[in-house]
């Protein structure tokens, strides 16, 4: 509970410090020679909630991971095999998340790989543990009808 009420504001202060610069500076610099960039206080804080929950709900990715490998829904081996799938799918992620700039899709998707890895690392020490508990329950009913 800590952990992801933590990658969760993590995240949006990802998205304050590193995305929200490069990406006004990005939409700000794409404005045509002349024309002066104005928006309203209603299109920023669409913009900027929009960007503080896709990146507060991506940085849940290791959460997640850890969570369905302890449950023995999937295997960090399988997780690992399907990397370029994730990849891709990240993207995908990004692009329905984040504002329609490939800009902020890509600011989405590179960290939330990365934290698709770090959730990889972390789901085999709770997948080791798992096996082991399942593994002593099978013994111990072995050795029930045993005797």
């Amino acid at each position: 509970l800590v952990s992801s009420t933590l990658l969760f504001y993590i995240g949006m202060a990802f998205a304050y410090f590193v995305v929200f610069p490069l990406a006004f500076g990005f939409l700000t610099h794409a404005a045509p020679e002349g024309v002066q960039v104005s928006t309203d206080i209603r299109s920023y804080l669409d913009f900027v909630m929009a960007l503080f929950i896709a990146f507060g709900v991506s940085f849940e990715v290791p959460v997640a991971i850890v969570l369905l490998c302890w449950m023995g829904v999937t295997t960090p081996d399988d997780l690992r095999k399907k990397r370029p799938y994730v990849l891709v799918g990240a993207f995908v992620v990004g692009m329905l998340l984040t504002p329609p700039d490939v800009f902020s899709q890509t600011l989405l998707a590179i960290p939330m790989y990365c934290l698709f890895e770090v959730g990889v690392f972390f789901a085999r020490f709770y997948t080791g543990k798992r096996l082991t508990r399942d593994e002593d329950a099978a013994a111990e009913e072995a050795q029930g009808k045993e005797e």
